[in-house]
């Protein structure tokens, strides 16, 4: 069977009140990338600590902690998170400055999806995290013309569907990987979304996938991946892994390097060797 990707997202909005262990600063997310490429992570996921800046100013904070990266490991996988502007609307625009400077995985996340907190059992907040058909294309576009694979998070079930109509029309960029994000009742920030961590939940997304060759990973989203047996069904069912303390809420602290860690015993258990950078970029495909 296919080794397993094991993409780590290592900080995105947890704060280090949460996990004391989440790299915020550039020289955090190098040294942290770093340890976790070397316990097996092939893909490295990470936000920056800025938001409402320009383009170029996002850029150069994302090369602070990749340069020494790249520099160490330049066979490893990064990308970042969307691009926030003033007022949280967002663009993929910072892809492209970022390939040039040696990206070679992208994202588009092709849908919209309500995220907020919860108030005395009610989700509650006015978040809207918009990604509108006209967004999503261009998206993709910048994904082509940069020879970047997309990422593709799949929130709801009708982000997966947008994606495979561009699959199906020949129109999705080379080198797309799926991730699948199955919510606990914590969600992301509090108010849960999407289908939970469950076997009927992940029948359905593969009915959809059915037909389709693109690789695919699991994710918990405000639970702990390897304790939970979807990551098993998953990897029995020729899946990967996506995990993270981006994703990860559980009674623990763990480090990223110790999420990757447990991963890859999983995988071993499983029966599954687990891929290298160079080996996921040849699964999925990359440009």
């Amino acid at each position: 069977m296919t080794p397993v990707v094991i993409e780590c997202a290592i900080n995105g909005v947890t704060p280090k009140a949460t996990n004391p262990h989440v790299p915020v600063e550039p020289s955090e997310i190098t040294a942290d990338a770093l340890a976790c490429i070397a316990a097996g992570a092939a893909i490295i996921h990470n936000h920056i600590d800025l938001y409402g800046v320009s383009v170029e100013r996002a850029v150069e904070r994302y090369l602070e902690g990749w340069r020494p990266i790249l520099e160490a490991r330049p066979d490893a996988l990064l990308y970042p998170t969307i691009h926030f502007e003033q007022g949280f609307s967002i663009s993929y625009e910072h892809l492209i400055p970022l390939a040039a400077a040696g990206m070679r995985v992208g994202l588009t996340d092709p849908g919209s999806v309500n995220l907020g907190g919860v108030d005395d059992g009610v989700p509650t907040g006015d978040l809207v995290y918009r990604n509108s058909f006209q967004t999503i294309g261009r998206a993709f576009d910048i994904c082509r013309e940069a020879n970047l694979g997309p990422s593709l998070a799949i929130y709801e079930p009708g982000f997966l569907r947008a994606a495979l109509a561009w699959w199906r029309a020949g129109r999705l960029p080379q080198g797309a990987m799926v991730k699948l994000y199955f919510a606990t009742e914590n969600g992301y920030l509090g108010a849960p979304f999407g289908l939970p961590p469950t076997e009927r939940a992940l029948d359905a997304y593969l009915e959809l996938l059915d037909g389709c060759d693109l690789p695919w990973a699991v994710s918990i989203v405000g639970g702990d991946l390897c304790a939970h047996p979807i990551a098993e069904l998953a990897l029995a069912r020729g899946g990967h892994l996506h995990l993270g303390l981006e994703f990860y809420r559980g009674e623990r602290t763990p480090t990223n390097v110790e999420l990757v860690t447990e991963a890859v015993a999983l995988c071993q258990r499983a029966g599954r060797a687990v891929a290298t950078p160079d080996q996921a970029a040849e699964i999925l495909g990359l440009p």
